[in-house]
């Protein structure tokens, strides 16, 4: 205990991992945030060892990955953790989310822990894009048009923003080198954030299923063994879920149009994103308007910063609002609906479907969420008076 004492780093790592007082009722919904963190590591380490073989040329992409799947010692399994491990990452960080606004999270005093974490939700979708344009297939390349001339919408300064993602007049050769720099670098930007992120979980402590103050205040325990043990056991089955796709399915969730070389003269009939950007492909898509459609893409992420200023009620878990409860899964099908909307082609009825969705995405934050906590604080009101 001494050695502790006089150790700042194990002192720090004791109450990071071993004395932190945890809720005693937290579930196996708080696992994702560790499971989020592996996935991390693992994009990190293998990224690193992609990086050694992989050639940022245009004439050379393609072909250095199809030399790193065929001719590295092991590069196929390399490359296949590190592409399936961004789907882990955005499955992990996604349930992360849901759990966060089902049961609260993003309310007082954890208000900054939760906007940290909307901001790297929104580095991770940057850093996602980048190392989807990396092998240079036919998908990468009619993706990386499509989203960097999105910023053209943007006024007066647009068409500059654009030739400096390109580094000259097309995507070529120069857009290649600065997204594979922008992709090495921002994962450890993502681990600063990820660093400061659990400082302030530690600062303001966890939210707990029920959301009650006095339990978080009483009723707690040391992270370990009791937790650990259990997000070892979650880490054991999230690996054989993710092992699956490395061995068993490694391109069911890619689009088989990357294994196609880039060609600037041939248009794919239909560019579709990786899985985890098509909510937001179909937000995008869903506005006639092009800046108006740039504006939603990046509202549909920032709107979740100001859930706070939104949110009306004195209860925080969603446990215990059933009206609010309808609403979430509401919300939550409407977010896969618009993942279904943004995989299908711009034609009758998916556009006009997607518009409906994306206008119920965001009423759900500025309409539903402060106009059931109004509610919800009324009848709470008025049943203490009751009592």
């Amino acid at each position: 205990m001494r050695l502790l004492k006089n150790n700042i780093l194990l002192s720090t790592l004791d109450g990071f991992i071993i004395s932190y007082p945890a809720p005693i009722n937290l579930t196996y919904w708080w696992n994702f945030g560790i499971l989020a963190l592996v996935c991390l590591v693992l994009q990190i380490i293998t990224g690193i060892a992609l990086a050694m073989h992989y050639v940022p040329n245009a004439d050379l992409a393609f072909i250095s990955v199809e030399h790193i799947m065929r001719d590295v010692n092991y590069g196929w399994l390399l490359r296949y953790i590190h592409a399936n491990g961004a789907s882990m990452f955005f499955i992990a960080v996604y349930l992360h989310t849901f759990r966060g606004l089902y049961y609260g999270s993003y309310t007082a005093p954890r208000i900054h822990l939760w906007g940290i974490g909307v901001v790297i939700l929104l580095i991770m979708i940057l850093t996602a894009f980048l190392g989807y344009v990396l092998p240079w297939g036919q998908m990468s390349f009619w993706a990386a048009t499509v989203i960097t001339n999105l910023a053209s919408a943007v006024p007066v300064v647009g068409k500059h923003i654009v030739l400096w993602l390109w580094g000259g007049f097309a995507v070529d050769n120069a857009t290649l080198n600065r997204f594979f720099s922008f992709h090495y670098l921002f994962p450890f930007i993502l681990v600063f954030l990820v660093v400061l992120h659990l400082v302030f979980l530690h600062e303001y402590g966890s939210n707990n299923p029920i959301g009650v103050r006095d339990i978080e205040e009483i009723d707690k325990i040391p992270f370990t063994p009791y937790f650990t043990v259990k997000d070892v056991f979650g880490i054991f089955i999230f690996l054989i879920f993710f092992g699956f796709f490395v061995f068993f399915a490694p391109n069911f969730l890619g689009h088989t149009d990357n294994y196609i070389p880039a060609n600037p003269l041939v248009t794919p009939a239909h560019i579709v994103p990786e899985w985890y950007f098509l909510p937001f492909y179909g937000i995008l898509r869903s506005i006639p308007n092009k800046l108006g459609g740039v504006v939603a893409l990046v509202l549909a992420i920032v709107v979740l910063i100001f859930l706070p200023l939104f949110n009306q009620s004195d209860i925080r878990s969603t446990s215990f609002r059933p009206i609010l409860k309808v609403s979430f899964w509401f919300f939550v099908s409407i977010t896969i609906l618009l993942g279904w909307i943004g995989g299908n082609p711009i034609e009758e009825p998916f556009y006009q479907i997607g518009q409906i969705l994306t206008a119920l995405y965001f009423l759900y934050f500025i309409l539903f969420l402060p106009v059931l906590g109004i509610l919800d604080t009324a009848l709470l009101s008025k049943y203490k008076d009751t009592r």
